[in-house]
């Protein structure tokens, strides 16, 4: 087939496996004295330092949201739809989130999605604390929430590189996977006692509040000026990221297992709420608690793979994170034990997901030119997040005609298919550098 003048693009880089090996993190030494070598970037510290605060309060609030749609509903499929309207969003709106970080300087549009970000959740906090809140305001603001993260997550996945250089880009990413998943352990835990104490409302408010430390450290920041360079028009920006990620066969292979493992980890997320409520009968603290299990396990893997300074078998870290996925949904959807559940189950599963998306998303950024990256970013965010709303509403469907235990076990199917299609369609080779 032949494209117009103005549609081609270069063809992508061949990556042998000895290109791959040869892109590791050039931090001299091994072992633990490496593991926080990111840190050593200024600019780098400053985000740690600012998300550390903001992304406890996020996870706070989706906490204090999903107890309070089911507070007020008792409805799985208002859950799954709640989730959908946050999402959706980032599906339909991801590839403009990936086209501004590529034409726009990406720490000034961090610092808006931030902005907005905490404009949102003073909204929320507003409604609930003068009790009159309804389903369709968290709805609505669900969806507003979702056109700002579509911008943010692109930028802020491209910015990582500007703040430490390709070197430590693999120790950033893995550092800022586990300082989310830290957040991921403390945030639902104190919302558990918090919502149980004080309510939803003030939750939503110390969510809003918490935006000021992460907008002051990227104000903070010290980042060479954004020069704007002359480009096509932006549908043809736009084409030809989609044309350089179909015409690359390690990005699609790796987009397509993100893609999976998202949508078959996500009834497990929808469904806490009733697991905790009514199969475990633990409340709200149960509820932040396995959610903090999760986190956990996300921790552990993260930091782990923080250590490693190369590539070289990060492929197969990809393949058994959908294997290990597939594992904890299923001890997860037939478990009839909280602890055994919150000890075991929940932390293979926060374990599972983030080592694999960052993994994928070390080895996607090593082998992207620049010039792609927030639009191949984008994609990457459509896969591991924006797939979610669709998944999210079969969730609550799925469980109200077929149970909740169904529901999840069918997402571990999912995740454990696609591992075996992605081994068998690469037969680990290019990705398994040496």
């Amino acid at each position: 087939m032949h494209y117009p003048k103005y549609l081609r693009v270069p063809e992508p880089p061949f990556q042998s496996p000895e290109d791959l090996a040869a892109a590791p993190a050039q931090a001299a030494g091994q072992g633990l004295s490496h593991l926080f070598r990111a840190l050593r970037h200024r600019n780098f510290r400053l985000f740690v330092a600012g998300q550390s605060v903001s992304l406890i309060g996020t996870f706070m609030q989706t906490v204090a949201q999903s107890w309070l749609v089911y507070r007020l509903t008792h409805s799985e499929w208002l859950l799954g739809a709640t989730w959908f309207c946050a999402q959706i969003p980032i599906f339909v709106l991801g590839p403009l989130g990936g086209l501004a970080s590529d034409r726009y300087s990406r720490h000034r549009v961090v610092i808006a999605t931030q902005a907005l970000s905490m404009l949102q959740a003073l909204a929320l906090a507003a409604l609930t604390l003068t009790g009159v809140v309804q389903v369709w305001h968290v709805m609505l603001l669900a969806v507003g929430l979702g056109v700002v993260n579509a911008f943010d997550m692109p930028g802020r996945q491209s910015l990582l590189i500007q703040m430490t250089g390709k070197e430590d880009l693999l120790n950033a990413i893995s550092l800022n996977s586990a300082m989310f998943n830290s957040a991921r352990i403390v945030g639902p835990a104190v919302a558990g006692v918090l919502v149980a104490a004080i309510g939803e409302g003030r939750c939503f408010l110390l969510n809003g509040l918490s935006f000021l430390a992460v907008i002051g450290s990227l104000l903070a920041m010290r980042l060479p000026p954004f020069v704007p360079q002359a480009q096509n028009s932006p549908w043809r920006h736009l084409v030809e990221g989609f044309r350089y990620a179909h015409r690359t066969p390690m990005l699609r292979r790796l987009l397509m297992l993100v893609a999976a493992t998202a949508v078959g980890s996500m009834p497990v997320v929808v469904l806490a709420p009733v697991f905790a409520n009514d199969i475990f009968h633990v409340g709200p603290q149960g509820l932040g608690f396995l959610m903090g299990g999760m986190g956990a396990g996300a921790v552990v893997g993260t930091l782990v793979l923080a250590k490693r300074t190369r590539t070289a078998g990060l492929g197969r870290v990809v393949f058994l994170g959908a294997v290990t996925l597939g594992c904890g949904l299923l001890a997860f959807a037939y478990s009839h034990s909280f602890w055994l559940t919150l000890l075991a189950a929940a932390p293979l599963i926060g374990f599972s997901v983030m080592r694999q998306n960052a993994a994928a998303n070390t080895l996607i950024q090593v082998v992207i030119p620049d010039e792609y990256r927030g639009r191949i970013m984008s994609l990457y965010v459509i896969m591991a997040v924006g797939l979610s709303p669709f998944a999210s509403l079969a969730s609550g469907a799925l469980a109200a005609r077929i149970g909740v235990r169904w529901t999840v076990a069918l997402g571990a199917s999912i995740a454990l298919a696609a591992a075996a299609v992605f081994k068998l369609q690469g037969r680990g080779k290019e990705l398994e550098p040496a």
